[in-house]
């Protein structure tokens, strides 16, 4: 509004003139001091636009954003090792094989040297699966290992790197005729391959020493749990 002062003190326009001089300098919205064109109405149509929300176009409404997708998305569960007798993720664990494992065996606290357990212990920096139970063989017997005590689970035995896996042996019940043995042969099972693992003679531990054996011995299958392979081994008489 400053110009349009100045020029009426400057000119002594008439009342008409100047009205008409003020109606034809007055500051517009974009703020121009000559009467120009002003590009305001752009400016005012942005403006207006930047008020208004911008509505979604249906296809953008129905669809959700992608961060959201993904913090409603589930996240798989892990599985395998953590359940007794559960297989890895994909269940296609490598068999465990002899080089994998190492063996540890022990007597209950509570059993008077009837039962055995068998601890395998995986050696290695990746899973791998035992499969059924382990093959076990006392003296001169390498053809017939022990049968199983029990039905076969629903599901391998797979354990991760430093894990644990057991299985029970029955030794011999009261009155039977026995034989000691210091060691015993083991082999595992491996479904891909036509035949399963040559045995190897391990040592009993230095807490065991040595085990009598009776006329029929049986094994558990390889479970995860402890706990269940006790609850075969002393159910079985």
């Amino acid at each position: 509004m400053r110009a349009a002062r100045t020029s009426w003190k400057t000119y002594a326009l008439g009342a008409a003139a100047v009205a008409a001089m003020l109606s034809a300098t007055a500051c517009g919205p974009g703020g121009t001091e000559d009467g120009a064109a002003s590009p305001a109405p752009s400016g005012t149509a942005s403006a207006s636009e930047s008020a208004k929300p911008t509505a979604p176009s249906p296809s953008d409404s129905a669809k959700p954003s992608a961060s959201a997708s993904a913090s409603a998305k589930p996240k798989p569960s892990a599985t395998g090792s953590g359940k007794p007798g559960s297989g890895d993720s994909k269940g296609k664990a490598r068999a465990c094989a002899d080089q994998d494992l190492s063996i540890d065996t022990s007597y209950w606290a509570h059993d008077s040297g009837q039962h055995l357990l068998i601890t395998a212990t995986n050696a290695t920096d990746t899973p791998c699966t035992l499969y059924a139970y382990p093959f076990l063989y006392f003296g001169q017997e390498t053809e017939n290992p022990l049968p199983p005590m029990e039905s076969p689970p629903k599901a391998v035995a797979t354990i991760g790197p430093r894990q644990k896996a057991y299985a029970g042996v029955k030794l011999f019940l009261g009155g039977e005729k026995t034989d000691t043995y210091e060691s015993f042969g083991i082999a595992y099972k491996d479904p891909s391959s036509s035949t399963d693992g040559a045995a190897i003679d391990v040592s009993l531990s230095d807490d065991v020493r040595f085990v009598t054996v009776g006329r029929n011995p049986s094994v558990t299958f390889w479970n995860l749990d402890r706990r269940e392979v006790e609850k075969f081994v002393f159910k079985a008489r």
